[in-house]
């Protein structure tokens, strides 16, 4: 997929081999290889994600990375079962969640307003809401992370959250909410590109 020049091409500041990367021929991956994903590509991976912006610099989500045969098995039998090969395949699956207790942290991501905890002291249904939004948000930003180094991203979420939290989360205030296996894609890694609306069909002006 390309964006003609007699299309929107002069409004990028980026190239076309990073809108390529990023975006145009980026594709979720349901097959992968046996190539490693190493340790510093997770590590550049959350250097990336950390830059995007939330709400007061909140940042509540949380990557649990799964590498081992023991810890995948745990996690595979969670996994819908349509999501359970590719799971079992990928090199590396990132458990996303946020902590709804990421109020405690006011005092390193926001020092200049630290009281500002106050507002959110039991009122966990505010944490929870504002915590699941901004998690959401930086789950975009991981997703153009991963393909950023090279790799290929398959975000799911057909599992059991409770099973997963329980397996991973224990005794923790982290909520499972995203599931993406990470990896160099493998063989029939694609399914057809679906259909994208239109800019009419889905903008408004007002």
């Amino acid at each position: 997929m390309s964006i003609s020049s007699t299309d929107f091409q002069n409004e990028f500041v980026v190239d076309n081999a990073a809108l390529d990367t990023l975006f145009l021929e980026a594709r979720t991956a349901n097959t992968f290889s046996a190539e490693e994903v190493t340790d510093e590509q997770l590590r550049a991976i959350y250097e990336l994600t950390k830059m995007g912006p939330t709400s007061m610099n909140i940042q509540p989500m949380r990557i649990t990375w799964v590498r081992s045969g023991e810890a995948r098995e745990r996690l595979v039998k969670h996994m819908a079962e349509g999501n359970q090969a590719k799971t079992a395949a990928a090199p590396v699956a990132a458990v996303l969640s946020f902590d709804t207790e990421w109020h405690e942290g006011f005092p390193t991501f926001f020092p200049h307003a630290a009281d500002r905890k106050a507002m959110f002291d039991g009122n966990e249904e505010l944490r929870t809401v504002m915590g699941n939004n901004n998690a959401h948000m930086q789950a975009a930003y991981f997703i153009m992370a991963v393909r950023s180094v090279g790799l290929a991203a398959g975000p799911m979420g057909a599992f059991d959250a409770a099973g997963i939290d329980a397996e991973f989360h224990s005794g923790t205030s982290q909520r499972t909410f995203m599931v993406v296996n990470i990896g160099k894609p493998g063989e029939n890694a694609w399914f057809d590109r679906l259909p994208r609306y239109d800019f009419d069909a889905v903008t408004t002006t007002v």
